[in-house]
C-alpha cells in the first residue's frame, strides 16, 4: 500500500499583503498528477489545510475542488484530513458527511457521547488497497485543544509515587488519548495491518520556523515526546512545522514540512510531500517527492548591506519577464547607520521596470543596545521628557547621538 503525507497547505495565505492563490493552485494541480502518476492509495493531511479560522470563499472552493478532483481522477483514493492550529474545528467538519461520500474523512476536533467520554472510534480511520480489502489503519487525532483531553486522576498522573510531581497535564491527556486510539487500533487489525498515526502538534526536538509559525501554548509545553508513537505504529504522519523533517532519530516520525515557503524565512526549505510504501504492517521505503516553486522568494542581499550595496545589487537583479502572479516576492534587507526617509523611493527606483514584487523592507542596525541597558525604572520615566526619549531611542536604535535636524523635526512635532 502507498501512502502520500501532506501538510500544512495554509490555504488563503498572503504574504505581506500578497495573495498566495495561484502558488497554492500550481501546488494542488501538481498534487493531483502526482497521486495519479505515484498510483497512491491514500492521502493524509496533517492540518493547517487553512491559513486561518474563518478562510475565504475563493480559499474553501480550493481546497473542495481538489477533493472533488482527487476522487475523480484517482476513485480508489483515501483521503484523510485532521484540522490544525490554524483551522476552525467546526468550520472544516461542517461538510463532512458529504466528504465522505466520496472518500474524504475530516477529523476536525475529538467527538463526545452523551455522558460526555471521547468516541475514540470516530478517530479511527481504515484504509483499503486497490483490491478494497483494508490494509492500514489510521489515528486520525486532530491538533488537541486543552479542552480535547481526557483528564487523567492526580494519582494516576502521578503515576502512585507518593510526592511526585504531578506531570502537565495536558501533555498527559494527549498521551493518554493516542494510548486509548491506538489500543483501539491493536484490536481492530489484523495481521499484515498497518497502523498509522497522525497529529498536528510540536515534538520535542522538532525546528520551527523563524517567521511563520504560529507557538501552540505560550511557554513551550506543547511540546511532546516520541513516546506517544509506540510500536505498533508503523509511521507518525505529522502536521504544524513548516520545515520538512524526521524527529530526533525515529526515522518513522515525520514532518513533511508546508509546501510552499509561508515566510522569508523558508526561502532555503526544501518542501516536499513524503511517500510511505507500507509492506504489511510496517512502513517500508519513505521517499521525499520534491515540489516545484511556482513562485521564487528572494532575500536581496543574503545579509543586510548599506543602501548603496543594497541599490547595487537591486540594479543587477536579472529576472525573466513574468506575468505579475508569477513574478518573483522579495524581501529588500538594508543595514542603516542613520535614519533614511527616502528609503522606500530609492529601492523602488531601483526596481524600476524589473518583473519583481517588493514585498517586504528589512531595515537593522549594528548597534541594539541590551534590554538591561535600555531598561528603566517607573521613577527614572517619570522624569523623562519626549525629547529625552528620542534621544535615547535614536542612541539605541543606531548607536550614535541623534543630530541637530533630527532633534528639531521632533521637537517641531511635538510642540502644543
Amino acid at each position: 500500500m502507498r501512502l502520500l503525507h501532506t501538510s500544512d497547505w495554509h490555504l488563503g495565505q498572503s504574504l505581506h499583503n500578497f495573495d498566495r492563490h495561484y502558488e497554492h493552485q500550481r501546488f494542488l494541480d501538481w498534487l493531483l498528477d502526482t497521486i495519479v502518476s505515484e498510483q497512491a492509495d491514500a492521502l493524509l493531511v496533517a492540518g493547517d489545510i487553512f491559513d486561518n479560522a474563518n478562510p475565504s470563499a475563493a480559499s474553501q472552493r480550493q481546497l473542495y475542488t481538489f477533493l472533488q478532483q482527487a476522487r475523480a481522477r484517482a476513485p480508489q483514493l483515501d483521503i484523510v484530513v485532521i484540522a490544525g492550529n490554524h483551522d476552525s474545528p467546526g468550520r472544516l467538519e461542517a461538510p463532512g458527511p458529504l466528504l465522505e461520500v466520496h472518500g474524504t474523512t475530516v477529523i476536525g476536533y475529538p467527538h463526545r457521547d452523551a455522558d460526555g467520554n471521547i468516541v475514540m472510534e470516530r478517530m479511527l480511520v481504515p484504509l483499503t488497497g486497490k483490491d478494497g480489502a483494508v490494509a492500514a489503519w489510521v489515528l486520525a487525532v486532530p491538533f488537541l485543544r486543552h479542552g480535547d483531553v481526557p483528564r487523567l486522576p492526580p494519582a494516576e498522573a502521578a503515576d502512585g509515587a507518593d510526592g511526585a510531581p504531578q506531570p502537565d497535564p495536558y501533555l498527559s491527556g494527549i498521551a493518554e488519548l493516542y494510548r486509548q486510539v491506538l489500543e483501539l487500533a491493536g484490536a481492530r487489525a489484523a495481521d499484515g495491518q498497518a497502523i498509522i498515526a497522525m497529529g498536528h502538534c510540536h515534538m520535542v526536538n522538532g525546528t520551527m520556523s523563524a517567521d511563520s509559525e504560529r507557538r501552540i501554548v505560550i511557554g513551550g509545553t506543547e511540546m511532546l515526546p516520541t513516546g506517544i508513537f509506540p510500536p505498533p505504529i508503523a509511521y507518525a504522519a505529522l502536521g504544524h512545522l513548516h520545515l520538512a523533517q524526521q524527529v530526533g532519530p525515529h526515522a518513522h516520525i515525520r514532518y513533511c514540512g508546508s509546501p510552499i515557503p509561508l515566510s522569508f524565512a523558508e526561502t532555503s526549505y526544501q518542501h516536499q510531500v513524503l511517500r510511505i510504501d507500507l509492506q504489511g504492517a510496517q512502513a517500508g521505503e519513505i521517499t521525499a517527492l520534491p515540489i516545484p516553486r511556482a513562485v521564487q522568494l528572494l532575500r536581496v542581499p543574503e545579509k543586510p548591506a548599506p543602501l548603496d550595496e543594497v541599490r547595487a545589487a537591486l540594479a543587477a537583479l536579472d529576472l525573466p519577464d513574468a506575468p505579475l502572479e508569477q513574478q518573483p516576492l522579495l524581501e529588500v534587507r538594508v543595514s542603516l547607520t542613520a535614519p533614511e526617509p527616502g528609503l522606500r523611493a530609492a529601492i523602488e527606483e531601483a526596481l524600476q521596470g524589473k518583473p519583481v514584487r517588493l514585498a517586504k523592507i528589512e531595515t537593522s542596525s549594528a548597534a541594539r543596545a541590551s534590554f538591561e541597558e535600555a531598561a528603566l525604572s517607573l521613577d527614572q520615566l517619570a522624569t523623562l521628557q519626549p525629547d529625552d526619549i528620542f534621544r535615547r531611542l535614536y542612541q539605541q536604535r543606531f548607536g550614535t547621538d541623534a543630530p541637530p535636524e533630527q532633534l528639531a523635526a521632533f521637537a517641531e512635532l511635538v510642540q502644543p
